[in-house]
């Protein structure tokens, strides 16, 4: 190669690999974006407010999410205690909430949301009342966890007519890209 066009070569190709490099870089920050559930009602680790509870109006806390990973088709929310009876000897986890099929377009679940005001598309499952719905913390004894999780599928699920926890997990396997937890407590 001539020496006069060695240094504009040598640019050049410096020039191609940070553009490159920078571009991958990009991309893979793009891809890796952290999922994240919030509430303005509680902090995680924090106290529920008796409002949400079965001692208060026993409606859902308002929350919302940001960092979805891009091939999203939909969210599944499960509410749920793994405390149940008691902390000091849990024997099951009381599954307080399944909320399937959210679009990926929703953002957040406004305070007590009321089942005309659910996303267009989405599913209830049953709770451990045997009813489908939000039911609120009420612990008979210590003070609860309750575990927010929210999770990015890579599919829509079918209408499962009102399943359980254990169905609707069934029907999320191999199709959870992305997933976050929002923990709050309660003791009466």
């Amino acid at each position: 190669m001539n020496s006069t066009y060695r240094p504009v070569f040598i640019r050049l190709m410096c020039l191609v690999f940070s553009i490159f490099f920078t571009t991958a870089v990009l991309a893979e920050g793009e891809q890796n974006m952290t999922l994240t559930l919030t509430s303005p009602d509680f902090v995680h680790q924090g106290e529920i407010p008796k409002v949400f509870t079965c001692d208060g109006n026993d409606s859902s806390p308002a929350l919302s999410w940001s960092g979805l990973p891009p091939n999203t088709k939909s969210l599944v929310l499960i509410v749920d205690d793994p405390d149940a009876p008691d902390p000091a000897k849990p024997k099951m986890t009381w599954v307080h909430w399944l909320l399937y099929n959210i679009p990926p377009t929703v953002t957040a679940l406004p305070r007590a949301v009321a089942v005309a005001h659910l996303p267009v598309g989405a599913y209830q499952g049953k709770n451990d009342w045997k009813r489908t719905g939000y039911g609120g913390p009420c612990p008979p004894i210590g003070r609860h966890r309750y575990f927010h999780k929210l999770y990015a599928l890579d599919i829509e699920l079918p209408d499962l007519h009102h399943p359980n926890k254990v169905q609707l997990e069934q029907g999320m396997a191999g199709h959870v890209i992305g997933q976050a937890e929002l923990i709050g407590t309660y003791q009466r």
